[in-house]
């Protein structure tokens, strides 16, 4: 069974019989590394579903420097929904850090679920309301965390990305320079020697 046709029968609860009908709502798209999903000043064509591969969604300030937002690694979705939604240009890039085949799920992807097979509804509110939950703790991670419980945060959420991208990426989703990631990762590393 593909990500996609497992995520829609055990999250989505969509029935076995059903699950193969979905793919009239979505397109299959292979990505090479480095390639744009979605640039600045574009408006968002649907949600990603991460079937293969590792996506990462950041924004630029105006000196140049990445802010990301989110990763997406396997069996993730991935949107600006502020342009999706509203149709607004993005102030995001998505873009894949690695080689990936993604599924791009037409706007109304969800609504047609719902429609088609309403018992889907109480799911699919369930995981709006968890990504709003993890968006305020994000939030406030950023605000009121220290790097280092950020980055045990991180490990938490992302438990197999650490091999799967430069420290770079990780201090900048932390909010941190790679220095500072490099002494939050040596002080780790000495607490748990001595604890050893």
């Amino acid at each position: 069974m593909d990500n996609i046709e497992a995520y829609l029968a055990e999250v989505l609860e969509i029935p076995n019989e059903a699950v193969s009908t979905c793919s009239n709502f979505y397109v299959t798209k292979k990505v090479a590394k480095n390639e744009y999903l979605l640039r600045e000043g574009e408006v968002c064509p649907g949600t990603f579903f991460v079937e293969k591969g590792l996506l990462r969604m950041f924004s630029s300030d105006k000196n140049g420097k990445e802010h990301i937002i989110q990763f997406a690694p396997e069996k993730w979705l991935i949107s600006d929904r502020s342009s999706l939604y509203f149709n607004e240009k993005s102030k995001y890039y998505i873009e894949a850090v690695e080689d990936s085949e993604v599924l791009l799920l037409s706007n109304d992807f969800f609504t047609r679920l719902i429609e088609d097979h309403p018992q889907t509804a109480e799911n699919n509110d369930l995981l709006l309301q968890k990504h709003i939950r993890n968006l305020q703790n994000r939030l406030n991670s950023l605000l009121a965390e220290t790097a280092e419980e950020r980055y045990m945060n991180f490990i938490k959420m992302y438990p197999d990305i650490l091999l799967r991208v430069p420290q770079w990426m990780v201090a900048s989703y932390l909010g941190i320079t790679p220095e500072s990631l490099s002494r939050v990762r040596k002080e780790l590393a000495r607490k748990n020697f001595k604890t050893s």
